[in-house]
């Protein structure tokens, strides 16, 4: 096979180029969760803080 036939064959081969894409869109689901889970932490932990103030003031009725 002449040389410039199987550099060209290569190039135009496309076997391996769907691994490639799910690799990248893989990553970037990962990154867009690691990034949504960064904002919502802040807002999970400020609100389980006010629901522990308001539960911890609360007084348990042992009489009817």
């Amino acid at each position: 096979m002449h040389r410039l036939t199987r550099i060209r064959t290569f190039h135009d081969d496309e076997t391996g180029a769907v691994s490639v894409d799910w690799v990248v869109l893989t990553a970037a689901i990962i990154g867009l969760g690691v990034a949504a889970l960064g904002v919502i932490k802040s807002g999970v932990a400020s609100l389980s803080d006010s629901i522990n103030s308001y539960m911890s003031s609360q007084t348990i009725a042992s009489t009817f």
